[in-house]
């Protein structure tokens, strides 16, 4: 099998979901430290982010075996991991897969740790169990909830923890509205996937509301997002060139435009909304750090 079909079962496009809030961080902790008087560890930092990318690599593998397994993820879907239903590569196989990226994971984490604390030990732990427990919380109504922490505020910690030996919580706010994008992903996702969702007995929040509740859902959350990072900036947590990231409304309210117009007959047409919130997460996370860089750079 060619390199890029192990590249396409990781669902590459997902990745800025881990990355981006650990590329956040680290501008963001490069911003504060003379602020803190800190020594920091800019490598330490990108080897974090390398390492939250790989995690969510595994878990998008092992979690979508799962889905395989109880077929939710059908060859009739819309969306979901298509690498086994559409027989690129044997369950088997791709399970193996994924369980190497989480032993890679693993082994990076161990490294960071031994360089910096014990600290990393315990917010390790927990990503690893959900990326291998995900889906039985996903399978309950508390994907949402366990994507908030994780792909957010603790890849934060972590990151924020290997670049200063020190637990900066104020990381874990301002790692809120980023994650709270992230999980219009997985929301999208969801409202997507509401029909065979349905048929597969599995309960996700885009069911237990229905459809026209679920886009309010996906609406809000976009709109909580940007109207927290001015709560950060007014508090002063942030940078007031942090401001920057509302150059990414443009894509926030084509992906408003998309939603908002979705009905049940016509979810095809919505099947790409996850990998274009995917986009919207990159695009203000980068703005974002290029926001820190410059006010640690110039200003500070």
């Amino acid at each position: 099998m060619s390199l890029k079909k192990w590249l396409i079962a990781v669902r590459p496009w997902s990745l800025a979901a881990s990355t981006v809030p650990a590329l956040m961080t680290i501008t963001y902790v490069y911003f504060l430290k003379i602020e803190y008087s800190l020594e920091i560890n800019i490598f330490y930092g990108f080897l974090a982010l390398i390492g939250a990318g790989i995690f969510q690599a595994s878990s998008n593998i092992i979690n979508d075996y799962i889905d395989y397994k109880h077929k939710v993820d059908r060859l009739e879907s819309l969306g979901g991991g298509r690498t086994i239903i559409e027989n690129i590569m044997r369950p088997k196989s791709f399970i193996i897969y994924g369980y190497i990226l989480l032993i890679i994971g693993i082994i990076l984490g161990l490294f960071l740790t031994f360089h910096t604390g014990y600290h990393l030990l315990w917010i390790g732990a927990i990503g690893i169990f959900f990326t291998i427990y995900y889906t039985k919380f996903k399978y309950i109504g508390l994907g949402d909830l366990v994507i908030f922490i994780i792909y957010g505020p603790m890849i934060g910690l972590g990151t924020a923890y290997v670049m200063t030996n020190n637990l900066l919580w104020e990381v874990m706010l301002i790692n809120v509205p980023i994650a709270l994008l992230i999980v219009d992903i997985l929301n999208a996702n969801n409202i997507r996937d509401i029909i065979f969702d349905k048929k597969a007995k599995i309960k996700t929040p885009a069911m237990l509301l229905g459809l026209e509740k679920a886009k309010v859902y996906y609406i809000v959350l976009m709109i909580a997002a940007y109207l927290f990072t001015a709560l950060l900036i007014f508090l002063n947590l942030l940078h007031p060139l942090c401001f920057l990231v509302l150059l990414s409304l443009p894509i926030a309210i084509k992906n408003f435009n998309i939603i908002n117009h979705a009905t049940i007959e016509t979810l095809e047409e919505i099947k790409h909304l996850d990998a274009k919130t995917s986009e919207l997460v990159l695009v203000y996370g980068i703005l974002f750090s290029i926001s820190n860089f410059i006010a640690g750079f110039f200003i500070i």
